[in-house]
C-alpha cells in the first residue's frame, strides 16, 4: 500500500485526501463546519477530485447523523461529504481512529483529522499538504498560543506535558488531534489494537518523518465543549497509564520508603524507652495512621488502574461497530 502512494507522488498525481471529523452532538456546528471545510478543500488545487470529508457520528443523541446525511446529499457540495455512524458512543479517540481506518480502507493517500467545532483552523490544510509533498509522513498541527484558554487550563496543560516528559512519554507540546497522516503512517496505526487509546502518544511513537505547522485555535462556533474538567482529568490519566509504568514503580519505591521510616521510628522508640523520654501522643499516632492508610489506598488505586486496563485488554472486545455507512 505504501508503495502505491509513493508511485503516485513520484508520478505527479495529486493525492487523495480524506478529512476525518469526529462528531458528537454537533448538529448546530456541522453546517458552518461543512462550509468552511468545503471552502478550504476547494482552494487546494493539488488534491485529487476523489478527496472527501469523512464525518464520524460517535453515537450522538441529537440530529448529528441526520445532518451528516443531509450534507452528503446536498448538491451544493457535490460528493464531497460522506460519513459513518457508530452504533454506540465510544469516545472521541475511538471515533477518530474509526474514521482514520475507514479512510485508509477507502484508499486515501493521506488523512487530516480535525474537530467538528472549527477550533482547528481549516486554513492549515494547504500547509499540511505542502509538508506532506516534501516527504513528511506525519504533520502535527501545533497551537501558536493558548490565549483563548483560561489561566487554569493553560497551567494544567503545561503541567501535563511536563509530567508526561518526566514519565518518558514523547508528546508534541500544544498539539491536539489536528494532524495529517500519510498512508504508511495510517497502516502502521491500524496495527495498534489496544482498547485504551491515547492517539497523542501513539502517533509520535510511530517513528515516521514528521513536521509541524502552527495555527491559532479559535473558539467553538456552536455547542458546548465535550471535554469538561472531569473528562480532561480522565484523559490525562489515560495517557499516563497507557504509556508509562513509572507510577507503579513509584508505588513500590514509596513502600520501601515507608518501611525505612517505620524501622527508623522503631529504633527511635527503643532508644527513647531506654532514655526515659517517651511521651504518649494520641495526635502523632492518629496522624501516622491516617497518613499510612491514605498512602496505601492511593497505591492500591494506582495499581488498580493498571489491573483494570489489563482486564479491558484481555477481553478483546470490538472497539466499535459501524451502524450506518454512506457511500
Amino acid at each position: 500500500m505504501s508503495g502505491s502512494r509513493g508511485r503516485q507522488r513520484a508520478s505527479g498525481m495529486p493525492p487523495v485526501l480524506y478529512v476525518v471529523v469526529p462528531c458528537y452532538n454537533e448538529q448546530d456546528a456541522l453546517p458552518r463546519t461543512a462550509r468552511a471545510l468545503s471552502d478550504a478543500l476547494t482552494s487546494c488545487p493539488d488534491i485529487s477530485p476523489k478527496s472527501r470529508v469523512l464525518l464520524v457520528d460517535d453515537g450522538s443523541s441529537d440530529k448529528t447523523w441526520e445532518t451528516i446525511v443531509s450534507l452528503s446529499e446536498d448538491p451544493a457540495f457535490g460528493s464531497l461529504f460522506t460519513g459513518i455512524s457508530l452504533a454506540h458512543n465510544r469516545g472521541h479517540q475511538a471515533a477518530l481512529l474509526a474514521g482514520l481506518i475507514e479512510a485508509l480502507e477507502r484508499g486515501c493517500d493521506c488523512a487530516i483529522s480535525m474537530d467538528a467545532d472549527l477550533q482547528d483552523d481549516p486554513a492549515v490544510i494547504p500547509q499540511m499538504l505542502a509538508e506532506f509533498a516534501q516527504g513528511a509522513e506525519i504533520v502535527f498541527g501545533v497551537r501558536s498560543d493558548r490565549g483563548t484558554d483560561t489561566r487554569f487550563k493553560r497551567g494544567t496543560a503545561r503541567a501535563f506535558y511536563r509530567l508526561m516528559g518526566l514519565l518518558g512519554v514523547a508528546l508534541v507540546a500544544d498539539s491536539a488531534d489536528c494532524r495529517l497522516m500519510g498512508r504508511r503512517a495510517l497502516a502502521a496505526l491500524s496495527e495498534y489494537e489496544e482498547e485504551n487509546l491515547f492517539l497523542r502518544g501513539i502517533v509520535p511513537s510511530l517513528g515516521f518523518r514528521t513536521a509541524e505547522v502552527r495555527y491559532e485555535r479559535a473558539p467553538r462556533v456552536a455547542g458546548e465543549s465535550k471535554y469538561p474538567l472531569s473528562k480532561m482529568v480522565a484523559f490525562a490519566l489515560e495517557g499516563i497509564t497507557s504509556f508509562s509504568t513509572v507510577p507503579i514503580r513509584l508505588v513500590a519505591l514509596s513502600g520501601v520508603l515507608f518501611l525505612v521510616v517505620a524501622v527508623a521510628m522503631l529504633i527511635w522508640a527503643i532508644v527513647a524507652s531506654f532514655l526515659g523520654v517517651t511521651v504518649p501522643g494520641w495526635s502523632s499516632l492518629m496522624v501516622s495512621l491516617w497518613f499510612i492508610g491514605g498512602a496505601v489506598m492511593l497505591s492500591l488505586g494506582i495499581v488498580g488502574e493498571y489491573v483494570g486496563k489489563c482486564y479491558l485488554e484481555a477481553k478483546r472486545r470490538p472497539r466499535w461497530h459501524v451502524a450506518e455507512r454512506l457511500p
